[in-house]
């Protein structure tokens, strides 16, 4: 292992000339450096480096305040909504409970190295999958500092280099908070440059980031819908498409009311600005009559307004319901409120509720209340998301809830990762087999 961080020198002797002028392309050489240092490092070196650096985010708590407090009043002064403002804002306590995630990080498992499976083939050759890290991961965030150190720990536990591109609104804190981790990567014997922040402000960094291809093995955009369709939509770097979460909660004919309210109000009113809180109510017609009236109010007591359909809203007004009800259009069908909203419609079957959901799903995730276990069933058999609930809240979608410990994100595609993205799908595989001079007749 190499206990030094390769200089610009170093590094442009083993690479194709000319060494690139792009600060954008430079850092992603570096990175791919460093990454083939962390791919054969035992878990106990990168446990310690992920231990320095939750030491180091704490005895340095003071400095990535003030950083923060620097991006908290621009913000303010921008017009900035006060909800976006305390996802930026970073508290003592706050930090704390990042360095606390690390140190959970630092105690799961370490994927590396992991027999996926293997065998002893007819012809005697010994066949093995292992997982091995994926190299360089880039991570296009929006205004969230503790993604930065998320991401960067999560990825030096799996044996991978990161490059961190944030938003510009949260400059100064991902900035102190590269600072802290790099030292702290670089003390404890590591090449630093596994951990950068991407250089530039300006789009074109984000453009370059997203054909760095060849030297970026993956990227991953985590924000809103606008984010994350630009990434993918304009990267020639591989994307994991991670979830904006227009979740679904479909209430059955034969539902227990009281856990259906319980589930509804959870999934959508616990916490309303994430991508796993629920988006779209939709009620089968045989319990409408009876659940609605208490649903309706329920919602009200928290503050939700309704975007209802025509029989939801017929529905309220014969019940006489306190609930705010406004009429749906159908870009209520499709939008991911992260707000006290929440569209709501009564269905005539389990399979039109199915149908409604193929038709407006982001493949996030979606429950079904139900006391049927055929419905059950059917539901989860038909319902073609990353993750589908019976019974419980779309709230728990989530790599801790999972008992995964962390997450990189939530994936809504089908290839490679899907769901809650922990270590082992940072992770990718090889094939090495072994034999006693085997040649091939």
């Amino acid at each position: 292992m190499s206990s030094r961080s390769h200089s610009n020198d170093d590094l442009a002797a083993s690479l194709p000339s000319p060494w690139p002028k792009s600060p954008v392309l430079q850092a992603a050489y570096r990175a791919r450096s460093a990454a083939a240092d962390l791919a054969p490092l035992p878990r106990s070196v990168k446990d310690d480096a992920l231990l320095a650096i939750a030491d180091a985010l704490v005895v340095r708590t003071r400095e990535i305040v003030e950083a923060n407090a620097a991006d908290v009043a621009r913000a303010r002064e921008a017009g900035t909504a006060e909800s976006i403002v305390d996802r930026l804002t970073l508290t003592p306590e706050r930090v704390r409970a990042i360095a606390s995630d690390v140190r959970d990080v630092a105690g799961l498992p370490d994927p590396v190295g992991e027999v996926v499976r293997g065998s002893t083939l007819p012809n005697g050759l010994d066949l093995r999958q292992i997982r091995v890290p994926l190299g360089v991961v880039g991570i296009i965030y929006e205004a969230r500092p503790n993604v930065t150190v998320d991401a960067a720990s999560l990825c030096l536990k799996s044996g991978n280099a990161v490059l961190l591109r944030g938003s510009s609104s949260a400059l100064h804190s991902n900035s102190a908070l590269v600072t802290v981790v790099r030292d702290a990567v670089g003390g404890a014997g590591l090449p630093a440059d596994a951990v950068q922040l991407v250089p530039g402000e300006s789009r074109e960094s984000v453009r370059e980031l997203m054909r760095a291809r060849g030297m970026v093995d993956v990227l991953i955009p985590r924000g809103g819908a606008s984010l994350i369709k630009t990434v993918v939509e304009e990267s020639i770097v591989p994307v994991i498409e991670t979830g904006t979460g227009n979740c679904h909660v479909y209430v059955d004919a034969q539902a227990d009311l009281d856990i259906a309210v319980a589930v509804l109000l959870n999934s959508k009113a616990q916490r309303p600005s994430v991508c796993n809180a629920a988006e779209t109510l939709l009620v089968h017609r045989d319990i409408a009559a009876d659940f609605l009236p208490r649903a309706l109010d329920a919602l009200a007591a928290a503050g939700v307004t309704v975007h209802a359909d025509d029989r939801v809203r017929e529905l309220a007004g014969a019940c006489g319901t306190k609930a705010t009800v406004v009429p749906a259009t159908a870009e209520d069908w499709e939008t991911e409120y992260l707000s006290n909203d929440i569209a709501a419609a009564v269905v005539d079957s389990l399979d039109a509720a199915v149908q409604h959901i193929r038709l407006w799903s982001s493949g996030h995730t979606e429950a079904i209340v139900t006391t049927s276990q055929p419905a059950a069933r059917r539901f989860t058999q038909l319902v073609d998301s990353a993750a589908v609930a019976v019974n419980a809240s779309t709230r728990f979608t989530d790599g801790g809830q999972f008992g995964f410990g962390a997450e990189i994100g939530i994936s809504t595609q089908k290839l490679h990762a899907r769901g809650p993205m922990g270590l082992p799908e940072l992770t990718s595989t090889k094939y090495v087999f072994t034999g006693d001079g085997h040649v091939r007749g």
